[in-house]
């Protein structure tokens, strides 16, 4: 097997097949890669690091995991030797009714890449590319990823119904009224038609997903809303069309009827500014509401530190004092994030019929 310990400066012809992980740990999954290969890694940086293997030709990325999401495939490609094998390929795709993605001479992964991305019908993401030449800008490929949530019950399948930025706008769900575990949006948010049916397709979300089923929401958000144009932007996120305040989809789920709605990220530091405004990356958690039960005889205290705090069905905690709750409001909080802030007894313990 040949030396590729060294960065590759100059532009190369050969093909190669390429594979994108999501890593936990960078340094951990360098040193495992540098075992299994026998080589130490072509490029490394502190956000990417990128093996280049002649026997068999691949080019393997590593990319730290910044969503909070699992699930350790980026996507897969093929790095070609010129543009006109590029544009073969690409126009093939696109004679077959397949829609690309192109993006010319874009900084990513401390290159300088021209390509176009492509779904295939199960919804793996394919990056086809040109390598022009090594870039020691810091830039990392951000593309869509998904995430796992908890497993149907035995014996169900779980159906999951995502949809990504380069794919067309979906005026409906292909699927039954409660008969989906769980929705994706990757980058919905940011195309033109969602300034205009954001809240159509929450409803739409709502619709298919099971009672308990979990939604989730990444892309691109703003502060506060643009006051110019949105310009075309670098790398992957030229396929950004529209970009809301992240305050917009936040209420737009709470109207739909969602619940459980909050903030898994937004980016401390923005990716672009946009007439003083930044841009951040964002992942919004929700989940459908189930069948709430008239009867309250479930307990919960609210141990503080506010005043009083207010849960998306209404249902007001004052501090120290014991809020009798059903028993799908009272599962759902003890299942939140702000589990800790409260002291949950069942009816048993309270002496409750």
């Amino acid at each position: 097997m040949p030396d590729t310990t060294k960065p590759q400066n100059n532009v190369t012809a050969s093909v190669k097949f390429h594979v994108s992980l999501n890593v936990s740990d960078l340094p951990r999954s360098v040193e495992f890669y540098r075992t299994l290969f026998g080589v130490g890694p072509a490029s490394q940086h502190a956000d990417y690091a990128k093996f280049e293997l002649d026997e068999p030709p691949l080019v393997l990325s590593l990319i730290p995991d910044r969503s909070g999401a699992s699930g350790n495939l980026n996507h897969v490609g093929l790095r070609v030797g010129s543009s006109e094998e590029l544009v073969k390929i690409q126009t093939r795709l696109e004679t077959a009714g397949n829609r690309t993605k192109r993006e010319e001479g874009v900084a990513c992964c401390h290159s300088r890449q021209t390509k176009f991305w492509v779904t295939d019908p199960d919804r793996a993401l394919w990056e086809l590319y040109i390598l022009q030449a090594d870039d020691d800008e810091q830039n990392h490929d951000e593309t869509p990823r998904t995430s796992a949530s908890e497993n149907p019950p035995p014996g169900t399948d779980r159906v999951v119904w995502e949809h990504r930025i380069t794919d067309p706008w979906p005026i409906q769900i292909p699927h039954a009224d409660n008969s989906v575990h769980a929705v994706f949006l990757e980058g919905s948010a940011n195309l033109k038609p969602a300034a205009a049916s954001l809240a159509g397709l929450f409803a739409e979300a709502l619709r298919v997903l099971r009672p308990g089923g979990e939604f989730r929401l990444h892309g691109l958000s703003s502060d506060s809303p643009l006051s110019i144009p949105l310009p075309s932007l670098p790398g992957p996120a030229a396929a950004v069309e529209y970009v809301p305040s992240h305050v917009e989809p936040l209420r737009e789920l709470l109207a739909a009827g969602f619940v459980e709605v909050q903030l898994e990220k937004l980016s401390a530091t923005a990716h672009f500014n946009v007439g003083g405004v930044p841009l951040r990356e964002i992942l919004i958690v929700a989940c459908k509401p189930g069948h709430r039960p008239k009867t309250s005889n479930h307990v919960a205290i609210y141990l503080g530190p506010l005043a009083q705090v207010t849960d998306d069905f209404g249902n007001v905690f004052r501090r120290g004092e014991l809020k009798l709750l059903n028993v799908h409001d009272w599962q759902l909080l003890s299942k939140s994030i702000a589990r800790s802030q409260f002291l949950l007894l069942a009816p048993k313990s309270v002496g409750a019929n």
